[in-house]
């Protein structure tokens, strides 16, 4: 079994489309620090059939806390913002446009996540295709 991490700052996109996973592969999500749900981004992920309006942002720390260790972390936040887990852990860093920063009208900013979104699951679903055991 991988343990994967996604580390993400402010991209709460992530974590609907890591919950599934392949096999042998257990999927989680954390912030660097927990937030708050961008009701834009639940809006974006409510139209695919996803509803995150209840979920929760977890910070990276609840894991370390409790003893969690990772195989993989997978950071999504900008570089120079993103803190190293400790361990034998191998760090692989995806960029994508942070949607907390989006401005502009609504339907602008709505727009500008469904692009992020679609990054974003076409990002994951390919890792996961071809993700090979090291």
């Amino acid at each position: 079994m991988y343990d994967m991490n996604f580390k993400v700052k402010k991209i709460p996109l992530t974590s609907p489309f890591i919950k599934g996973g392949k096999r042998g592969i257990k999927l989680q999500s954390a912030g660097i620090t927990p937030g708050k749900l961008n009701p834009i981004v639940v809006e974006v992920m409510k139209e695919i059939g996803i509803d995150i309006s209840g979920n929760k942002t977890k910070g990276v720390k609840e894991f370390i806390d409790i003893g969690n260790t990772f195989d993989y972390v997978i950071t999504v936040c900008d570089e120079s913002g993103c803190p190293l887990l400790p361990g034998n852990v191998k760090q692989m860093h995806w960029s994508f446009p942070d949607p907390s920063g989006f401005t502009g009208p609504d339907e602008e900013k709505l727009a500008k996540t469904r692009e992020v979104r679609v990054l974003i699951k076409s990002k994951i679903e390919d890792w996961i295709k071809n993700f090979k055991e090291v």
